[in-house]
C-alpha cells in the first residue's frame, strides 16, 4: 500500500511511531497524531501499559499525541487512566492536543451509554479530542462529551456500509471519522479515501460517496 496518494486526500495521519517513520514519507505536510502508548497485543491484566519517550513526540514534530483509557476494564482501567492523565501533562506542557481513545472494557457494553461515559472520562482527564465508536444512539455520546469526538472505522465493511458509518456518526453530530482498515483494505483505497471525504466534508450522502467510489474505482 502507498500512503503518500492517501495522504494528500486525509486531513490527519494518526499511527503508532515506528509506522509513521517507515511508511509516511518523509515530506508528507499533513499533520500526525502519534499514538503514543504501547503494551500487549491483547488487552489482558497482563498489559503493563507504558508511554513511549516525549522526546520522540517531540522530535516527530507531531501535531497530536493520543492514547487508549480502558474504562470499565477492573485490570487495566487505572494504569490506562493514569498514563493518559501523564499524557495530558506532556501535551500541556509542550502545547500538544491530546486525543483520548476509548477502548471497550471486559464488563461494559458496547451502547450509547458506555461510550458516552468512556468519551466524558476523555474529556474530565484532559482530553482535546476523542476517539470512539458509532452505536445506536450516538447523538447522547455527542452531546455528553464537552469536546470534539470522531469515531473509529473498527473491522472492515463493505464500502457502502462504511460510507452509511461516516455519514450517520456525522449526522449525529461527530466531528470526523479515523478510519484504517475501510480505506486501506478496500479494493481501491484512494477512490474509497475520497467517498470518505465526500460524506464527512461536503455532506454527500452513502449513495452518492458510494457512486463517487465506483467512478473512481473505474477510472484508475
Amino acid at each position: 500500500l502507498n500512503i503518500a496518494p492517501l495522504a494528500e486526500e486525509a486531513d490527519c495521519l494518526m499511527g503508532c511511531r515506528g509506522m509513521i517513520r517507515t511508511s509516511i514519507p518523509a515530506e508528507n505536510t499533513k499533520p500526525i497524531c502519534l499514538r503514543t502508548d504501547t503494551g500487549t497485543t491483547i488487552l489482558t491484566e497482563m498489559n503493563n501499559n507504558v508511554l513511549i519517550s516525549e522526546q520522540d513526540a517531540i522530535s516527530m514534530n507531531v501535531s497530536a499525541m493520543a492514547a487508549m483509557l480502558a474504562i470499565g476494564d477492573a485490570d487495566t482501567e487505572a494504569i490506562t487512566i493514569a498514563n493518559f492523565s501523564q499524557l495530558v501533562d506532556i501535551g500541556n506542557k509542550y502545547g500538544i492536543p491530546v486525543m483520548g481513545v476509548t477502548a471497550v472494557g471486559k464488563d461494559m457494553a458496547r451502547d450509547s451509554r458506555y461510550f458516552g461515559l468512556a468519551s466524558r472520562v476523555c474529556a474530565e482527564n484532559g482530553a482535546s479530542i476523542v476517539k470512539t465508536y458509532y452505536t445506536e444512539g450516538f447523538e447522547n455520546v455527542v452531546a455528553a462529551c464537552p469536546v470534539p469526538v470522531v469515531i473509529a472505522g473498527g473491522k472492515k465493511l463493505p464500502e457502502l456500509e462504511a460510507l452509511e458509518l461516516c455519514y450517520n456518526a456525522i449526522q449525529c453530530g461527530a466531528s470526523g471519522v479515523d478510519m484504517g482498515r475501510n480505506v486501506f483494505q478496500s479494493e481501491a483505497p484512494l477512490a474509497m479515501m475520497k467517498a470518505v471525504k465526500s460524506v464527512v466534508h461536503d455532506n454527500a450522502t452513502p449513495a452518492e460517496g458510494f457512486d463517487l467510489f465506483n467512478t473512481l474505482k473505474n477510472e484508475a
